[in-house]
């Protein structure tokens, strides 16, 4: 889920904002700080920093019906903000926070941009769990709180989102309706018994939308452009910048606008086989994309390489 407050399907409340957190993102220096851009072998977004920094204990109960956080997540919360903003300024650069009771270590940030009629929500997830094989635990946790643990890599991710509308109230934005495109994205069941499991087809549209979008024979694993969530078509963020946050609205928009046209072939199609550039409705959209698109993507670069537990990771290039 998107990880805002929920109600009808494709409907998110902005939850509880916390106006010290905010205080801390509206200081935010400008300076540029370089981190590098990176996928784990389990497919996982991270950026290195040039330092490491620590995640301090969180607790790890909270009611999801209580929609402010504890006095000891908050004081976590900015524990953390206090030792990456330097280390990626530009990343949380315009940014807003707000609080997610039900996602309690993916902490959201978020912005509302709007191109000529059209919304878009700015969403960056962060993602706190602890990893083993990338982490240091500092301090060991128990029953009521998380390991403090060190790391040079901040997991997380940063999409754009095609809104359909805002809520205000008193002239401020407290909610978001999400442009769902995509009109279903399941399919069926497999197994049998206590073994029965839902076949979903968003993670083929998902290869299906990236795939039109860049150049034939591009090599971008695992990197997907162009994403199916909340039945949405929507933009995976490489440029965190502000300036680069805006390059990639405008990619945003005139992909979702060829897209659009062509969704319910691709629904119908992967109904009834999985995804594959052979497929030959996929080469007859193919052949569509304007030329254009081919300059777009031709400063991307995915580099495979082994880390230092000889476990494959990807550096992602995109100096748009």
């Amino acid at each position: 889920m998107i990880g805002l407050m929920q109600g009808a399907p494709g409907e998110f409340t902005f939850g509880w904002a916390d106006p010290q957190i905010n205080n801390m993102l509206k200081s935010i220096s400008s300076e540029e700080v370089a981190y590098t851009l990176h996928f784990n072998q389990n497919e996982e977004f991270f950026l290195k920093l040039q330092s490491p920094f620590k995640v301090p204990q969180f607790p790890i109960h909270h009611d999801v019906d209580n929609p402010e956080p504890s006095d000891s997540y908050r004081n976590a919360v900015i524990g953390l903000l206090e030792q990456i903003l330097p280390l990626c300024p530009s990343v949380f650069e315009h940014l807003s926070y707000i609080f997610d009771p039900a996602e309690i270590f993916r902490p959201l940030f978020f912005q509302i941009y709007q191109i000529k009629k059209t919304y878009y929500l700015y969403l960056v997830q962060l993602d706190l769990r602890y990893r083993p094989s990338e982490s240091t635990i500092v301090e060991q946790g128990d029953n009521d709180l998380s390991h403090c643990f060190q790391s040079w890599k901040l997991f997380l991710e940063c999409n754009l989102i095609p809104l359909s509308g805002l809520t205000t109230e008193e002239g401020k934005v407290v909610g978001c309706s999400i442009e769902q495109s995509v009109s279903q994205t399941w399919i069926g069941e497999s197994g049998r018994g206590y073994i029965v499991q839902g076949i979903w087809m968003d993670h083929d549209l998902t290869k299906f939308f990236s795939k039109l979008m860049l150049p034939s024979g591009k090599k971008s694993y695992p990197y997907y452009p162009f994403n199916c969530k909340h039945r949405s078509i929507c933009h995976s963020v490489l440029n965190l910048s502000p300036e680069g946050r805006k390059r990639h609205l405008h990619i945003a928009v005139q992909a979702r606008s060829f897209l659009t046209q062509h969704i319910e072939t691709m629904q119908e199609t992967l109904k009834r086989k999985t995804f594959s550039v052979n497929l030959p409705q996929f080469n007859q959209i193919k052949e569509q994309i304007p030329e254009y698109w081919n300059k777009i993507w031709e400063p991307l670069i995915v580099k495979p390489y082994l880390n230092e537990h000889d476990m494959k990771e990807f550096l992602v290039e995109f100096n748009d």
